[in-house]
C-alpha cells in the first residue's frame, strides 16, 4: 500500500468538497479530495440549478442562504460564465387560498429577515410568466432567486482548486478513517494510507458511512428526488419557479399533512427545462419510477399548460441528504479532534455551496467563520435528544 501525507483531506468531490477545496486554497492550504467514483457523480450532477432564497425558513436557513447569495457573484467573476449564474429572480407560485395565507406570513417572516421579496398578484405574475395559467391566484418574488449550472459549477471549482494546489484522487473511495488519542491519524483507500491530521465529510448522503469509520454517527437520511429533463426551445421561461407548497408546508401543518407534492421549475441556458421533484425515502435507491415521474409531470401541466406539447428526454434521480431539523451538518465534531462535517443540505448544497466552502475554509485556517458554525454542528442533535 502507498504511503502519502496531506493538510487536509476533503471526501467527496461534489459541490460542497469542491467548494471547501476552492475556498481552501484561496487562503494559501492544499487539500486532498478524495472521491469513490467522478467529480459531481453524486446529488452535484443529479439535480436542478436554482439558487433559492424563497424557500429558505426565516431564521438560521435564510440568514446562511442570504451569506451564500452574497457570494455568487464573485464565484461567476473568479471561474467565469461557463457556470452559467443568472441572477433571474424567482416566483414562488400560490395555487390556493391556504397557500396565499402561508406565503403572508412567510413574506412577512423573510422580509423582517433581511430578504427582499414581495408579493404579487396573478396578473402580475403572468405579465412576468406568459405561460403561467390562470390557476395561479398569486406569488411570492424576489429578484435575489437565482440559477446556475451545479454540474458545471462543481467542476469549475474543483478546477480552480486544483490550479491552486488542490490534489484529487478519483476512483478511491475512503474505507478507513485512523484515530489515536480521540484525534484523527490517517485516512486510507483501497490503494494507500494517507497520513491526515484534518479529514471533512462532504460525502452528502453518504455522509453516515464516512462517519462510521471515524466512529461518529450522523443522523443524515438519502431523500430521493425524481425530476424530468425536455428536449431544448427557445426561452420560455424567465424566471426559476417553485410551488409555493413547499413553503406554506413549513407554516401551515395541514397542507404538510395532504401529501399533494410541490413542483420546480426552470430553463437552462441550454433550454431544456428541469422539471421536478419528488420528495421520497427510498434509500439509497436512485432509479426512477414510472408512479414518481407521471405525478412530477401531472403536479405541473395544470400550471403551464403548455408543456404538454414538449417531449421529456430524460428523467433521473438524485439523493438529498435529510437532516432531521433542516439544516445541515458543519464544522468539528467534538468527539474526533481533526475530524469535520460538511453535509446534510438536503436540497440546498447548490445554494449554500459558497457559504458552506469559505465557512469550513477559515475554520480550517484558524479563523473565525463571518458566518458562525456552532448552530450547524452535531452536537445539537444530542442535545436535543438529551432535552
Amino acid at each position: 500500500m502507498n504511503e502519502t501525507a496531506a493538510d487536509v483531506a476533503i471526501v467527496g468531490a461534489g459541490v460542497i468538497g469542491s467548494a471547501i477545496a476552492f475556498y481552501l486554497t484561496r487562503r494559501g492550504i492544499r487539500p486532498l479530495v478524495l472521491e469513490k467514483e467522478d467529480p459531481a457523480a453524486g446529488s452535484s450532477g443529479a439535480c436542478d440549478g436554482l439558487v433559492f432564497l424563497q424557500s429558505k425558513k426565516p431564521g438560521l436557513h435564510l440568514e446562511l442562504a442570504i451569506e451564500s447569495r452574497r457570494r455568487f457573484e464573485e464565484l461567476a467573476e473568479a471561474l467565469g460564465p461557463e457556470i452559467e449564474f443568472r441572477p433571474s429572480g424567482g416566483l414562488c407560485l400560490i395555487e390556493n387560498e391556504a397557500e396565499l395565507a402561508a406565503l403572508r406570513r412567510s413574506i412577512a417572516a423573510q422580509r423582517a429577515g433581511g430578504l427582499s421579496v414581495e408579493l404579487i398578484a396573478g396578473e402580475e405574475v403572468r405579465r412576468l410568466e406568459p405561460l403561467v395559467s390562470e390557476r395561479i391566484l398569486a406569488a411570492g418574488f424576489s429578484p435575489l432567486d437565482a440559477q446556475v449550472n451545479p454540474y458545471a459549477l462543481t467542476f469549475a471549482l474543483l478546477r480552480a482548486a486544483r490550479a491552486g494546489g488542490a490534489r484529487l484522487l478519483g476512483g478511491e473511495p475512503v474505507v478507513g478513517i485512523e484515530t489515536a488519542a480521540g484525534r484523527v491519524r490517517a485516512v486510507r483507500t483501497p490503494r494507500r494510507r494517507i497520513a491526515v491530521p484534518i479529514v471533512v465529510n462532504a460525502a452528502g448522503a453518504h455522509a453516515p458511512e464516512i462517519g462510521r469509520l471515524a466512529g461518529v454517527e450522523v443522523p443524515i437520511t438519502p431523500r430521493r428526488g425524481q425530476l424530468l429533463v425536455t428536449a431544448a426551445r427557445p426561452p420560455l421561461l424567465r424566471h426559476g419557479l417553485i410551488s409555493a407548497r413547499y413553503i406554506a408546508a413549513k407554516f401551515n401543518p395541514e397542507l404538510a399533512r395532504s401529501g399533494e407534492m410541490g413542483f420546480s421549475l426552470e430553463q437552462a441556458e441550454s433550454g431544456n427545462l428541469l422539471i421536478g421533484s419528488t420528495r421520497e425515502f427510498a434509500g439509497y435507491d436512485r432509479r426512477t419510477s414510472f408512479e414518481g415521474i407521471r405525478a412530477v409531470a401531472r403536479r405541473v401541466l395544470p400550471v403551464f399548460p403548455a408543456l404538454a406539447s414538449i417531449p421529456v428526454i430524460r428523467t433521473f434521480a438524485g439523493l438529498r441528504p435529510y437532516t432531521p431539523d433542516g439544516l445541515p451538518i458543519l464544522g468539528p465534531v467534538a468527539s474526533v479532534e481533526g475530524f469535520l462535517m460538511a453535509a446534510g443540505h438536503e436540497g440546498d448544497g447548490i445554494a449554500l455551496s459558497a457559504i458552506t466552502g469559505e465557512m469550513l475554509a477559515a475554520h480550517i485556517a484558524g479563523d473565525s467563520p463571518r458566518f458562525p458554525l456552532e448552530p450547524f454542528r452535531l452536537e445539537r442533535f444530542s442535545t436535543a435528544e438529551a432535552a
